[in-house]
């Protein structure tokens, strides 16, 4: 395992992408609905291959990102990338180094403008969320989906009965393509001995495993 330093560079921008057909929006709502059972603050996953079969600019979206991340030095990380189709009633702040610590996410978001925001404290980032909207970022990154003008994540700003559900396509970019580290700033081998002596990934803090504030998006040292 090879220990790396975490980005708090955020790369984000807006792609011309058409809106999802009206009956495949009304299937996601129902999945959401009927079997994710969205609480505040999850992320889960939506079928992509059913999802694909009703779609027909799915491959249009798909294009436009990867002409975007052609304009920032990733030519074809996209391709190579797995991709997912997720779903999200808000997030609360967290990182996914622990399962994803050796890839950055790029994320396209498919809903209007619910009035949300992805934060990214360590960055002073807020990115609001519509269709369009692109990034890419190290999954070592806290972050979180929250009310736009809101300082945090609050359970309370997504009540049962209120249409605050978020659809997005997610890509997982290795870190250690020469590209995505070099468009990211990520240093390898920062702490090689420490390294050595893990079986699973792992965010550290000065010196200790460290995990994330879920209302705030402050690092915490774990005891």
């Amino acid at each position: 395992m090879r220990s790396r330093s975490v980005s708090d560079v955020v790369l984000s921008g807006m792609v011309d992408v058409p809106a999802p057909p009206a009956r495949l929006v009304a299937d996601w709502e129902r999945e959401i609905s009927l079997h994710l059972e969205l609480e505040p603050g999850d992320v889960e996953a939506l079928p992509l291959v059913r999802a694909r079969a009703r779609w027909p600019d799915y491959r249009r979206c798909v294009q436009a990102v990867s002409d975007w991340t052609h304009t920032l030095g990733l030519a074809d990380e996209l391709a190579d990338g797995d991709v997912a189709l997720m779903a999200c009633r808000g997030a609360r702040y967290h990182h996914d180094g622990a399962q994803y610590g050796g890839a950055a996410f790029c994320n396209l978001f498919l809903s209007e403008d619910k009035g949300l925001d992805l934060h990214f404290p360590a960055a002073d980032l807020r990115i609001p969320l519509r269709r369009g909207s692109v990034v890419v970022f190290d999954t070592g990154q806290p972050h979180a989906v929250i009310k736009r003008h809101d300082s945090g994540f609050d359970a309370a700003d997504f009540p049962a009965g209120q249409d605050c559900s978020l659809v997005f396509l997610t890509w997982e970019l290795p870190i250690e393509d020469a590209a995505v580290g070099h468009a990211l700033g990520i240093s390898f081998d920062t702490d090689p001995s420490t390294a050595l002596l893990l079986v699973e990934e792992q965010v550290w803090l000065n010196g200790a495993p460290a995990s994330v504030c879920q209302a705030s998006g402050r690092w915490c040292q774990e005891n």
